[in-house]
C-alpha cells in the first residue's frame, strides 16, 4: 500500500479537495494500492468540515467530501506515509519542521508533478475555487502517471 498526505494551511480547502478528487480519480480507475489523506500545518480549522464553497465544487463535479473534518499534520505521520503534497511553499517548510528531519524529504509540492515551483493559491484568500480545483487537477492527473503500478 503507497500512503499519501496532502497538506495545506487549515485542511478546509486546498488538501481536503486534494484528497477527494484522488480518491475519485483512483477509484474510477479501480486502484485500491494507494491510501490517501489530507491534514493541516496548523490548528485553527481543527475538527471542522470542509469549506462550503469547496464542497459544493466537489459536489457539482459528483464528488461526496461530507464526512471530512479538519485533522493537523502530526510527527507520528511521517512513519505511516510515504509521500506528503503540499500546496505551497508555506505549507512544505511547516510540513517538514513537523514531520522532523527524517521524512522531510518526503514533503513535495503539488505543481511539482507538472515541473512548476508554483504554489496552488488558497482560494479561502482569493476566492477563487475553480482555479484552485483546475491547478489540484493538473497535478493530480500527472501524479497518476507516477504512481506504483498495481
Amino acid at each position: 500500500m503507497f500512503r499519501i498526505m496532502f497538506v495545506c494551511l487549515g485542511n478546509i480547502c486546498r488538501s481536503p479537495m486534494a484528497e477527494y478528487m484522488l480518491k475519485s480519480k483512483l477509484s474510477s480507475r479501480g486502484i485500491t494500492s494507494v491510501e490517501v489523506a489530507s491534514a493541516a500545518t496548523s490548528d485553527e480549522e481543527v475538527g471542522n468540515p470542509v469549506y462550503p464553497p469547496a464542497k459544493a465544487l466537489l459536489k457539482s463535479k459528483g464528488i461526496d467530501c461530507s464526512e471530512k473534518r479538519a485533522r493537523q499534520l502530526q510527527k507520528s505521520d511521517g512513519d505511516k506515509f510515504d509521500l506528503f503534497i503540499c500546496m505551497d511553499s508555506r505549507n512544505v517548510r511547516h510540513a517538514k519542521a513537523i514531520l522532523g528531519e527524517a521524512n522531510a524529504d518526503k514533503c513535495v509540492k503539488m505543481l511539482s508533478f507538472v515541473h512548476s515551483d508554483a504554489d496552488v493559491a488558497d482560494p479561502w484568500y482569493t476566492r477563487d475555487f475553480e482555479t484552485c480545483y483546475n491547478d489540484i487537477e493538473r497535478g493530480l492527473d500527472a501524479l497518476l502517471e507516477t504512481l506504483p503500478k498495481e
